[in-house]
């Protein structure tokens, strides 16, 4: 199965690091797995407008492409004055509705305050059940007092976490072998 591991800011190195873990992880249960980590940050994007998809930049078309043949996501975000980053929000606004239905995802977040955390369940999640997404019920939210001043996670707890994150996306990658996949006509 081919996962995709998306940072999905464009500023900061927090989530790379988390999703660098998971990645870590992941491979310690299961080694069968295809991983690729995407920095939206490596993309030029713009703005979805409702405009023909032929009339998109190659890296909004390639980000689509990612998205379309993954088999499940690990989904990274910061969480920015009470929001997730509207570039993840424009990338999600991309994709077709049936892109990720039916596919695993966990999530993974940091912020500065321990409320953040309802970012997740507020905005996030409703996004995701909207793709009908196979949503793992175990996120891990992070703080800034997570890491130290290289942004190294050094709490015990949250590698922990991560690893339990790892071990249920991959039961949850396993369980979506025999859903059926609807083909999608996004072009």
């Amino acid at each position: 199965m081919k996962i995709l591991l998306v940072d999905g800011t464009i500023i900061g190195a927090k989530t790379g690091v988390i999703l660098e873990k998971v990645k870590d992880y992941i491979e310690e249960i299961n080694t069968e797995h295809t991983l690729e980590i995407i920095k939206l940050a490596n993309y030029e994007h713009q703005f979805v407008d409702g405009r023909p998809f032929d009339q998109y930049n190659d890296d909004m078309k390639l980000l689509v492409s990612k998205f379309e043949q993954a088999d499940g996501y690990i989904i990274a975000t910061p969480i920015f004055q009470g929001s997730i980053p509207g570039v993840l929000k424009n990338t999600f606004d991309f994709l077709h509705p049936k892109t990720m239905r039916y596919k695993p995802v966990s999530i993974v977040a940091n912020g500065g305050t321990y409320q953040h955390h309802l970012v997740i369940e507020n905005q996030l999640k409703p996004i995701l059940d909207y793709f009908r997404c196979l949503v793992t019920p175990n996120y891990v939210y992070t703080h800034s007092s997570h890491f130290d001043g290289n942004n190294v996670i050094v709490d015990e707890d949250v590698h922990n976490r991560l690893r339990e994150l790892a071990r249920v996306f991959v039961q949850y990658a396993e369980m979506s072998k025999s859903l059926c996949k609807e083909p999608i006509d996004t072009h």
